[in-house]
């Protein structure tokens, strides 16, 4: 398994709620990556997975995994830092991302938005509630979903990306390095109807769409039947969030919501329809 490998996402690693696959089912009996565990580390996580096999050998498949916090492990690992504070020196001070942490400070509860969960009748279940929110306190830094943030800050990040690597004078990446990122990475050229298994949870459509380091990339528009632009690079959470920066038509979308599973409704196909139907000139 390599760190190229870990930012595809074809590691062989998993998540505990695909919930197909007896490895999947050993993550959720030990706990792997629960943020909700008091004193739970990214270490501990590591440990555990040392000891776990892999769902396939890294480099031939492609599936959503707990790989982005094992690269978080190895930030720790190579820096020495703990991970929200390397975040917050390197990242989040320079870029000037005030309002963007791994806890939930007293004075962001009343702006922290609460969480629901779609139940099969289509209500709606509170399961975040911003004055009992785990946020508010935790030790397990998740480098693949714990960020917590606003979005004039995520533009912030996400206007940097789009600059290619600047923002405001303050360089965090080179050039090449954002092109390289955004680049396709999966075997062959291949795109997610190859390389990944049918039915397992992905943010993005399969045809038609590669993966980079840490994004999903638009390879045709045509065969993922949307309207976009070869080259943008995009990616989601799990409560139906969702960003996608488009270099062709100098564009940047932020999507903000809060509703699990990501799949409830087909949100960020229409934002997108909505959003390049609006494109005249």
């Amino acid at each position: 398994m390599t760190i190229r490998d870990l930012l595809s996402h074809t590691s062989g690693l998993t998540y505990g709620f695909m919930e197909r696959t007896n490895v999947d089912a050993a993550y959720r009996k030990l706990g792997v990556a629960d943020q909700t565990r008091s004193g739970y580390s990214l270490q501990d996580m590591v440990e555990t997975l040392a000891e776990l096999p892999l769902e396939f050998s890294p480099g031939t498949r492609w599936n959503y995994s707990v790989a982005t916090d094992v690269l978080g492990h190895l930030i720790e690992v190579i820096s020495g830092q703990r991970l929200d504070v390397y975040l917050r020196e390197r990242i989040l001070e320079p870029l000037g991302m005030r309002d963007t942490g791994f806890v939930l400070g007293e004075q962001q509860v009343a702006r922290f938005a609460a969480n629901y969960e779609r139940q099969g009748d289509g209500s709606l279940k509170l399961i975040d509630d911003p004055e009992q929110s785990h946020y508010r306190k935790r030790s397990f830094y998740s480098g693949g979903g714990g960020l917590l943030s606003t979005a004039p800050d995520y533009f912030r990040f996400t206007a940097m990306l789009q600059n290619m690597g600047e923002l405001d004078g303050v360089r965090l990446l080179g050039r090449k390095t954002v092109e390289l990122m955004t680049m396709n990475h999966l075997p062959g050229g291949q795109d997610l109807t190859d390389l990944a298994q049918a039915g397992v949870f992905t943010e993005t459509a399969y045809a038609g769409v590669g993966f980079g380091l840490g994004f999903s990339v638009m390879q045709s528009p045509a065969r993922a039947h949307i309207l976009g632009s070869p080259g943008e690079f995009a990616w989601g959470g799990a409560a139906s969030t969702a960003f996608w920066i488009d270099p062709v038509e100098d564009l940047t979308v932020i999507f903000m919501t809060q509703l699990m599973p990501s799949s409830s409704y087909p949100l960020r196909r229409e934002l997108r329809v909505l959003t390049y139907a609006a494109l005249v000139d």
